[in-house]
């Protein structure tokens, strides 16, 4: 059998120890409120994932020292930042940006779950309702955010363009254009 792994940019480790010591309690709420925000703007995406509303979705990015619960709560989803060992319906564990660069379509998520390089536990219904959900959507995380960025949207495109550029980590969508 043959390695097909993709390449994915790692979270580099002088960052991810710097977020060892920071409260995670203020980064869930704020999370909590950018996912909000998302909901009210993208609203048929918890609408698709139908009887999976309710779910708890662990998204364990293996590059950082937390994890995420994710609950999408019938449209007003909830994020809480954990060091310790979080359960819920589904796990989804991989790099941040293998995580990232599946919500922009960035990569393909049978390719990285047949190349070992995301791992899903649990309820796998789940799992690919809320894929299909997030899909569905065309979620962009850097267009919600310089949504949210009022007069500040252009520099926040910049700050993000830049640090697309030099990490390599997909932080927003690129449609057919060949940059992924």
């Amino acid at each position: 059998m043959s390695d097909h792994s993709v390449n994915l940019p790692l979270f580099p480790r002088l960052p991810a120890l710097a977020l060892k010591g920071m409260p995670l309690m203020p980064v869930s709420m704020a999370l909590s409120g950018f996912a909000r925000r998302i909901a009210a703007r993208h609203p048929a995406m918890f609408r698709r994932l139908g009887e999976y509303n309710a779910a708890r979705f662990v998204l364990d990015p293996t590059d950082l020292p937390l994890s995420m619960l994710l609950e999408p709560l019938n449209g007003r989803p909830r994020i809480h930042l954990s060091r310790r060992t979080l359960r819920g319906d589904a796990r989804i564990a991989g790099p941040l940006s293998g995580l990232l660069g599946l919500v922009h379509g960035a990569y393909d998520g049978d390719a990285l779950f047949f190349s070992r390089d995301l791992v899903i536990e649990g309820d796998t219904a789940a799992v690919l309702a809320l894929r299909n959900a997030i899909d569905d959507a065309e979620l962009d995380l850097s267009a919600e955010a310089q949504a949210m960025s009022g007069p500040f949207a252009a520099a926040m495109r910049r700050l993000i363009a830049m640090a697309e550029a030099r990490t390599g980590v997909a932080l927003s969508r690129h449609e057919e254009d060949g940059t992924w």
